[in-house]
Formats: structure tokens, sequence, C-alpha cells
């Protein structure tokens, strides 16, 4: 009964709007901005690793890592390969399609958030909530993302990271879940009782070493099988707009599953990424907007890419029909979409090798993941309970449900985890996607305005009241006082 309630919200949710949707607004954002995805890459990397932290802020390569290690997760390994396993190699396509549209989707709505953040007990906070209600002034809104939130983060998404852990752990030494379960929950409560701050300083060693030692492995794989990959590429794009049901790359399918999938991965239009994007000390808002793009071309066009090449270039996939009870394509005997189809591209290469380091990659995508989810979940119950002077029992309680989530999860089923999942992160991309639209013209003004300095020769800085931009009261005292700071400078000099 609980399953068939879950399968019909995902029916709901997941429908061919939600799709249309996501791809609609990101091409619309990025024809509105004219393609900041390829003309401001060079900005990208540039803010990804100038500035530093604050007391009241991290950093924005610290924010970009906390914002990465919520997209690099259990996504891009389990996540790649269910996108394969039911909507065919053609999902590949749609993920990319998703990854450079959702940039558009990711700058807006992290510029976003730093244009409408707050400082709450010495701490930046913002996110959809935030904007909802300052940009759109629909305080109803934000309470009802903020609670989708919650209740995605904390309840639904943990236990995907968690059971992909388990499996792999499982399936490479033989722990049981349980254990692993156990294991996690621990080092995870070790961090996440620290605060945002520890979260960030952990994110920004963990992230960048798993990403590049997986990327790393997966070319290996590639050049070794360099004559293969011309293949891969026609076998991607042929069948993304095909219909031939023989191959399981029926287009609908396809599109269906590459979009899912490269929404859950990439979090782009998701509404999360804008939360980590708001804690990051910058001059201006569409620096970490920049920043978090890239974050999507990172997530998506670097690490799921290697995932899939490595899995449809050794040929360790299965494809089933849309009903997911009819093998279309049979490579792996018995084996259901999950990081198995991973952990065999690995030991076909590299036998007895493959199991361990994806359960170990596993291990690092997913833990970051599980960090990211309780800065989310954490940053919406600051929200909701910013008129409530003593929080710590509202984030203790919360702490400890997504500990709780985090060890069930790893002991559940793979299929309860993801449709669980499925649900709290089309609800969230739902509400967000729609309110990004609404403001879309304010999150445009960011870059305009930054733009329009960088041809000056300065190095940006934000006055919403010259653009127009009510409600941004962070930036308007921030405005005025280093506005005072420069006369009284001035005087003296």
């Amino acid at each position: 009964m609980f399953n068939e309630v879950v399968d019909f919200l995902n029916g709901i949710i997941w429908s061919n709007w939600l799709v249309y949707l996501c791809l609609g607004a990101g091409l619309f954002f990025t024809l509105w901005m004219k393609f900041p995805q390829l003309r401001l890459i060079k900005d990208m990397v540039r803010h990804l690793v100038s500035g530093g932290d604050s007391a009241s802020g991290v950093s924005s390569f610290q924010s970009f890592a906390m914002a990465l290690g919520g997209r690099v997760g259990t996504g891009n390994i389990a996540g790649v390969a269910s996108a394969i396993g039911y909507g065919g190699p053609g999902a590949v396509f749609w993920m990319w399609a998703i990854a450079f549209l959702g940039a558009g989707s990711a700058f807006i709505e992290s510029s976003l958030a730093q244009v409408y953040k707050e400082k709450s007990d010495g701490e930046y906070r913002g996110g959809p909530s935030y904007y909802i209600e300052k940009g759109l002034g629909k305080r109803w809104y934000a309470v009802l993302f903020s609670f989708s939130a919650v209740i995605a983060c904390g309840f639904f998404l943990p236990g995907i990271q968690a059971n992909s852990i388990a499996t792999a752990v499982n399936n490479a030494f033989s722990i049981p879940t349980w254990g692993t379960g156990a294991f996690v929950a621990l080092l995870l409560g070790l961090i996440i009782f620290g605060g945002v701050k520890r979260i960030g300083k952990a994110a920004e060693i963990i992230v960048p070493f798993m990403a590049v030692a997986y990327i790393i492995i997966a070319v290996v794989i590639i050049v070794v099988n360099i004559t293969e990959i011309p293949a891969v590429i026609n076998l991607i794009l042929s069948h993304a707009f095909s219909a031939r049901a023989a191959t399981g790359a029926v287009i609908g399918q396809a599109i269906m599953w590459g979009v899912r999938r490269g929404i859950y991965s990439n979090e782009a239009g998701q509404g999360t990424g804008p939360m980590a994007a708001a804690a990051a000390e910058v001059s201006h808002p569409a620096k970490q907007g920049l920043v978090q793009a890239f974050s999507v071309y990172v997530d998506t066009l670097f690490v799921c890419s290697a995932t899939a090449f490595m899995i449809l270039v050794t040929g360790m996939y299965n494809v089933y029909d849309q009903a997911g009870d009819t093998l279309l394509v049979e490579n792996m005997p018995g084996v259901a979409p999950g990081p198995e189809f991973t952990q065999g591209a690995l030991d076909s290469f590299m036998p007895g090798f493959g199991s361990i380091f994806v359960a170990i990659a596993l291990f690092f995508f997913a833990f970051s993941t599980l960090m990211a989810y309780y800065y989310y979940a954490e940053s919406n119950i600051a929200y909701m309970t910013r008129n409530i002077k003593n929080k710590k029992p509202f984030f203790f309680a919360t702490r400890i449900t997504l500990l709780l989530m985090t060890f069930i999860g790893a002991v559940n089923t793979a299929g309860a985890v993801w449709a669980l999942g499925d649900v709290g992160v089309g609800l969230m991309a739902w509400l967000n996607i729609v309110a990004i639209l609404l403001l879309a013209k304010t999150g445009v003004a960011t870059l305009t305005d930054y733009e329009a300095q960088t041809r000056q020769g300065l190095d940006p800085v934000f006055n919403p009241k010259a653009l127009g931009i009510k409600n941004a009261d962070f930036w308007e005292t921030k405005w005025e006082e280093d506005q005072k700071q420069e006369k009284t400078m001035e005087d003296a000099g």
C-alpha cells in the first residue's frame, strides 16, 4: 500500500509537465542571458578560487564545495546507471542537455539567494524561502517550500545516499548493511553537530579529492578503450531521439529518465544549491551565481559523463522497458540498475578492483551529499523558526532525524528509497522553478550589473537600490556601511 501511494505521487509530480518545465526554464534563462554558460566560463573559474571566508560566511570555494557535495553523490554513480537502465543510452544525452540548460537556472537561483540573504545567529542564511518571501511577497509559499525541503532533505533523500553506500560496501566487502549504516550515521553526526563552518571545511577537503580520483580512473578506462568512444557517442546520440523499443531507447523514457536523474544529480533548479550559495562571502551576488553554475558542469559534464562512458564502453548495463519488468537489453544477467553497473564496468577492466574502488568512491560521494542535506534541512528550519529566539532544540531534532533516516535508508530496499527521493526532489523543483521564473528579472539584473562593472575594469559591488531591487536588506545595509567607510577614509586622507 505504501509503495503504491509513493508511486502514485511520483506519477503526479514527475509528469511530463515537470520535464518540460525544467528544460523550458533552463532554455528561457539561457537565451535571455545570452548563454553565460559559454561566455563567462573564465569568470566562473576565477571567482571559484578568489575571495575568502569571514566570521559570518564561507568562502566561494567552500560554498562551491558544499553545493557540489550535494550535487556529486549517489546520482553520479547509481543515478547514471538507473538512467541508462530505464531510459537506455540516449538518457545520457538528456542528462547533458539538462546540465547545460540547468546552468542558467543555477545562476538565477543562486544569485537570487545572495540578493535576498540574511544574517541569522551570526551566519548567512538564504535560499528559495527567502527570495520567495522577499521577492514575491508570498510568505505562505515560502513556508511551503521550506516544509517540503525539510521533508525531502531530512527524511526522504538521506536514505538514497546511505542505501547506495551500504549496497556497494556489502557487494565489495560483505559487510552487513546495518553495520555500514551505523558507521555512516556516527561519522556524519560528528560533523553535522559542528555546524555550517565545519561542514564547509569538511566539504572543502572531501569533494575535490573524491571527484578528481574518480575522474582519473574513468579517464584511464576511456583511454584504454579509446577506439570504442566514437561508437559510444553514436550510441548515445542516436538513441536520444530513437523510438526503437528493441534497444530500450524509447524517446519518452530517455528524456524522462535523463532529465529526472540529471536534476537529481546536478540539482539545477531544485532549490538546494541556492542554500549553499547564500552562505558565501562575496562582493556581488552574480559572482556566486557563476560559481554555482560551474558546479553543475563539474557534476554532470565531468563526473556523470565519466560514469556513463565507463558503463557504455564496457557494455556493463541492462535496459528495462517502461514498466520496469521486461529486459530489453541484458548484458549483466540478474543485475538491477544501480552501483553494480559501475562496479561491473570497473571489474571488467581491473578484476577485483572495481567493486572496492566504487564502494570507496560512493562512500565519499554520498557522504558529502549527506552533509549537504543536513545543511539544507537546517537552513529551512532556521527560516521557519527565525522568530524563535532559541533554535537549538529544532536543530538538534533535525540532526537526530537525519541520522536516524540515514540508518533506516541503509537497511531498506533500493527501490523504496529512490522512489521517496524522487518525490522530494520533484516537489522542490516544482515550487522553486515557478518562483525563479517569476523572479527572473531580478536574477538577470544582477548579471547585467555585474558585466557592466567588469567592462569598466571594476571589481563588482552590489547596490540593490540602484537596480530598483527592494527588500535586499543585507545588501542595502552593507552598501551604506561601505559608503560611510569610504567617506571616512577620504576625510582622513
